[in-house]
């Protein structure tokens, strides 16, 4: 008998490995010789920009039949752009997958649901990079002593359009905790915020990467010529814990208002999200999404990755699509009190 159960069990093993491996060479034979798009869903030269592009450059060895993965950028209301290309017009084939913000994957939820034509949880997860943590910064000649202090100044903020986390963020610090930003809004990206802080067109932003800042301007950090007010997140970064700039979230004055705020500051678990149309065939899903966590180990991006001092912490596809449902299952009340936190209708 024992025999006979072991035969079987052969036999079964045998019939799964040779499944596999169609499936496997099947993918191959799709993928090979073809290039991958990666939409990018931001302007050039920010955070997200440097994270796609490192992505890029390292995963296509991993994808069965080695296809080229090129990178371009197609920036647009925080990514929302870019995944509604990604959702609706990009071949479903498995050639284009997107890397974006985490805020698109909610902005179903709690922004403008009219120009909203995808359904996040439907989409395809390949992974994240990292999880973000984002800041608020302002200009060291703006006269703010903290976060406190800073809530209770006219700053000028800069910030892209709604649905992105720089207009989004302050405007969230305004309607509940009673700010007093000017939002100045249209920036096309991070990057240029950026540069407009440096020109002193703005004086400060919030719902940016620390990562963008810290890699991008260390420079500013180093010689004082920004602040560091708050943290914008559900955990905070030890650096920033020693020196003494709070989480913003720490002040929400009530079990309801961080609840909101949860809404908000959730996605950014999976900082780096990359994500595939809801129609790829599901056996190029999985090797996507094993290509990308084989592609975080490399030595090589990983070597990259820290001489552009981009931390990797990556997630896998379904812890993305698990923290994505989290979101989407809180109560309703909540999710129209962080609509209305933002101005959304």
């Amino acid at each position: 008998m024992p025999g006979r159960w072991s035969a079987g069990l052969a036999l079964i093993a045998g019939i799964f490995c040779g499944t596999a491996a169609q499936a496997q060479d099947a993918v191959a034979g799709f993928y090979r010789g073809k290039n991958i798009q990666m939409v990018i869903g931001s302007s050039p030269g920010g955070g997200y920009d440097l994270y796609g592009r490192l992505v890029a450059r390292h995963m296509g060895k991993y994808i069965p039949g080695q296809p080229n993965v090129v990178a371009s950028n197609m920036s647009g209301a925080g990514s929302i752009v870019a995944t509604q290309h990604i959702a609706i017009a990009a071949p479903k084939d498995g050639t284009v997958i997107g890397a974006i913000f985490p805020g698109a994957l909610v902005e179903q939820l709690v922004g403008d649901k009219g120009k909203i034509k995808y359904d996040a949880r439907k989409l395809n997860f390949i992974g994240s990079a990292n999880n973000e943590l984002y800041v608020c910064i302002v200009r060291a000649d703006a006269g703010v002593t903290d976060f406190p202090d800073f809530l209770k100044r006219n700053v000028l903020i800069g910030a892209s359009a709604a649905g992105g986390s720089t207009r989004d963020f302050p405007l969230l610090l305004n309607n509940l905790f009673g700010a007093n930003f000017k939002i100045v809004s249209g920036y096309p990206g991070s990057n240029e915020i950026l540069l407009a802080i440096e020109k002193g067109e703005v004086q400060g932003t919030c719902g940016v990467g620390w990562s963008t800042v810290s890699v991008q301007r260390s420079q500013w950090l180093r010689d004082g010529f920004i602040k560091i007010v708050a943290q914008e997140g559900m955990r905070s970064a030890a650096e920033l814990d020693k020196q003494g700039v709070p989480l913003a979230y720490s002040f929400a004055k009530t079990p309801r208002d961080q609840q909101v705020m949860q809404v908000h500051y959730e996605p950014l678990s999976f900082g780096r999200p990359f994500i595939a149309a809801a129609e790829v065939p599901a056996d190029r899903i999985e090797a996507l999404q094993a290509a990308f966590m084989k592609a975080m180990e490399d030595p090589d991006l990983r070597s990259e990755a820290e001489r552009l001092r981009l931390d990797i912490a990556p997630a896998s596809g379904k812890e993305v699509a698990a923290i994505v449902n989290k979101i989407y299952d809180l109560p309703q009340e909540i999710i129209d009190a962080a609509r209305a936190a933002i101005g959304s209708k």
